[in-house]
């Protein structure tokens, strides 16, 4: 015959209370009000049809049956902790596919991935480039990055950094014969465009900068091709900071002005809500926060 089980949150409400013998730290362990606990552990009462607690001069105190009841449960769960600790070890090994944007994964993320594989040699980092994101994970994806405002159905999303527009330039731009000392003066320069001539028409209109023809200038598909094209000399490309950060120290480049803003958008790191907590994705995840954190 087969004996129908009790809820599962019940089941959680009895064995902190148990342990705590208080249905207030029970609450507070559990992230619910005590009411709940106290509706918890009466549904379980009455669906095992017997006492587990009593109340003796404001003291919270187990049955003879809550306490058997209580030494089983608190066994089955222990058991149950230790299994699923074990599962996670199992699945930070092995390897993990990271789908990005193709300059983001060559200016940001390939020069760390040394360091991932010093600490997490178990697990092997596959880098697909990808140009879109279209909110949805492909079958052959465990993790991905985003460029977007955060919000994707199913995925959960923790924010790496926000966009900011900075101003670039080969150093030879300087020694030209047309100047470079304040904003006015782009108007001398070949304008390069990051996928389209929009940002940089909200950078001018946020300095106020008249006389512009931003219409001019080649326009590339991709930042690594626009950072490429202003470490040649070709002109002064606005782009992430972020990912000029590695030619800026290299002296390839450098930012004539101080002057930059931030876009609505940012990078976000994505997963499916199912897979957040095995052992491998949260590696990579705890690895990648700390790069920025650092950064």
């Amino acid at each position: 015959m087969n004996i129908r089980l009790p809820p599962l949150n019940a089941l959680k409400a009895f064995e902190a209370a148990a342990r705590h013998l208080s249905f207030t730290r029970a609450a507070e362990e559990l992230f619910v009000t005590q009411a709940a606990v106290s509706h918890q552990i009466k549904g379980l009462e009455d669906f095992l049809g017997m006492k587990l607690f009593l109340r003796k001069n404001r003291t919270l105190l187990l049955t003879e049956e809550g306490q058997s009841y209580y030494l089983d449960i608190k066994e089955i769960f222990e058991n149950l902790h230790e299994a699923t600790k074990r599962l996670h070890a199992m699945g930070a090994k092995g390897s993990i596919t990271v789908a990005l944007p193709p300059s983001f994964a060559v200016q940001w993320l390939v020069p760390k991935l040394s360091d991932f594989a010093a600490k997490q040699p178990d697990i092997d980092v596959r880098i697909k480039a990808v140009d879109f994101d279209d909110g949805f994970l492909t079958d052959d994806v465990d993790l991905a990055i985003y460029y977007g405002k955060g919000r994707w159905s199913g995925l959960l999303a923790d924010k790496l950094y926000s966009e900011y527009l900075t101003p670039v330039c080969s150093p030879m731009l300087l020694q030209s014969d047309k100047p470079l000392e304040e904003l006015d003066d782009l108007k001398y320069h070949q304008l390069l465009h990051d996928t389209s001539r929009e940002a940089w028409k909200q950078w001018i209109r946020h300095f106020n900068i008249l006389g512009m023809n931003v219409n001019q200038g080649p326009i590339f598909s991709h930042s690594i091709l626009v950072l490429q094209a202003a470490a040649l000399g070709q002109g002064i490309a606005l782009v992430d900071s972020a990912l000029a950060r590695p030619e800026i120290a290299m002296g390839r480049l450098i930012c004539p002005f101080e002057g930059r803003i931030v876009t609505q958008k940012s990078y976000f790191l994505v997963c499916r809500e199912s897979h957040a907590e095995l052992g491998k994705i949260q590696a990579f995840k705890d690895w990648l926060l700390e790069q920025v954190s650092d950064d």
